[in-house]
């Protein structure tokens, strides 16, 4: 009877009832927004790569370095011969070494250049090593394996056919269209900036900067592609063209490398050594503690918006708080013949309480449902431009928890009204 009143009074003042609806849902939504992207985006990152001791790369900032080598945000401001990287990676104590090259994309995705240590020693969440939904590495100069966001995207298969572009531009004016790459593989979903990558040898981004001698060119193009499998050479002669090429097409310069040791014990040691490398001014981070530092940095704002969220879902119980009160003051006529009928005063507050509770979970309904919608239009473009995968799953246990605050504080404001209520029924039946 409580339930069925309680939803009857409410219709009968669904204008009101809409407005103050319209409030919470707002106010629910920010709320509810801020505490889950911040949530995932901490997640994102610390998920994007595990098992990484040093990443190392030409001396800048730390989250410089740490965004444009393992999160693909940002520009590297230089690159690092690669007789640096060999000399670093040939040390006794380093058990292995992934070298990174950056600065081409593909229809707005980025383009990762590195070597076959990559597919076998990157790994991602706990532990989680790379695995090919469909393909294989590549093993040609013209193969490129994709990201699975790319496949989806840009609906690519198995033995497509695609070109890069210089720069990181979606439009980009700078394509290396006489060099086109073949898509020998495609990487399971990991939920991190590999799923929005594609990833080339570090061969093929020499070659497709080649200019000149178009005999040389040529050779390239016949030898580095899958049409050399059509012509007469046997496979040892092909595995030794092969080879010859790779070895001609020496980088001569890299973005940044990740580097595992063969003990974590001389970490601290690595890290020393390559920040004072003679050869060339070097930066070697932890990606843990630049992480931690860019926690820390962020903290200041997300308690700013967390705030300021807040404050507007506590205005808009206000609101809901001062439209009860005013209908009781509409409804006195319908209190008094309540309690007429034997309505006792903690009727009245319960229904009084009842319906702000009603009010709260449609809005958080509401809320949780604009906030999916929105972050089902806006995933591609937080993942394109800022290299964030947000979860459209709103319900964790934090936001559970956020929400059973809402509902709790949505009671207590609603209590104002209620008590007086309250008290006017008991007043009317000692005056009855």
């Amino acid at each position: 009877m409580l339930i069925n009143l309680a939803l009857k009074s409410l219709r009968d003042r669904k204008g009101s009832i809409a407005l103050s609806l319209m409030a919470m849902t707002v106010s629910i939504f920010i709320l509810l927004g801020v505490e889950h992207i911040r949530h995932q985006t901490k997640e994102s990152f610390s998920n994007t790569v595990s098992g990484v001791d040093l990443v190392v790369g030409a001396r800048t900032g730390s989250l410089n370095l740490l965004l444009y080598s393992v999160f693909k945000i940002g520009n590297p401001t230089n690159n690092m011969s690669w007789q640096s990287f060999q000399t670093i990676a040939d040390s006794p104590k380093v058990k292995w070494a992934v070298p990174m090259s950056l600065g081409d994309s593909h229809k707005g995705f980025r383009v990762l250049g590195t070597t076959d240590e990559y597919f076998k020693y990157f790994s991602y969440g706990q532990q989680q090593h790379l695995t090919f939904e469909q393909g294989v590495q590549f093993n040609q100069v013209f193969d490129v394996v994709l990201g699975s966001q790319v496949a989806k995207e840009l609906g690519y298969k198995l033995g497509d056919q695609l070109v890069l572009s210089h720069g990181i531009s979606r439009n980009s004016f700078s394509l290396h269209k006489d060099k086109p790459f073949t898509v020998v593989g495609i990487l399971s979903p990991t939920g991190t900036p590999v799923d929005h990558s594609l990833h080339v040898s570090l061969q093929a981004i020499e070659a497709i900067h080649l200019n000149g001698n178009s005999d040389y060119l040529a050779q390239l193009k016949s030898t580095g592609s899958h049409t050399s499998s059509q012509s007469d050479d046997s496979d040892a002669e092909r595995k030794e063209k092969q080879e010859a090429l790779f070895a001609q097409l020496q980088p001569k310069t890299i973005t940044a490398f990740m580097l595992g040791l063969e003990s974590r014990m001389t970490t601290f040691q690595i890290q020393r050594q390559i920040n004072n490398f003679a050869a060339e001014p070097l930066l070697a981070i932890l990606p843990g503690v630049a992480l931690a530092e860019l926690w820390q940095m962020m903290s200041i704002l997300e308690n700013t918006l967390l705030l300021v969220s807040a404050l507007v879902f506590v205005s808009a119980c206000l609101g809901v708080s001062a439209m009860l009160l005013s209908s009781i003051r509409e409804r006195t006529r319908e209190i008094q013949l309540l309690r007429v009928i034997g309505a006792s005063p903690m009727f009245l507050f319960l229904l009084i309480e009842l319906e702000a509770l009603f009010i709260a979970i449609v809005s958080i309904a509401l809320g949780a449902g604009l906030l999916m919608l929105s972050l089902l239009v806006a995933q591609s473009y937080l993942v394109s431009s800022l290299g964030l995968y947000i979860s459209l799953n709103v319900f964790s246990a934090s936001s559970l928890y956020l929400l059973a605050t809402i509902v709790i504080a949505s009671l207590l404001v609603a209590m104002i009204p209620s008590i007086i209520c309250y008290r006017q029924s008991a007043s009317n039946q000692v005056s009855l």
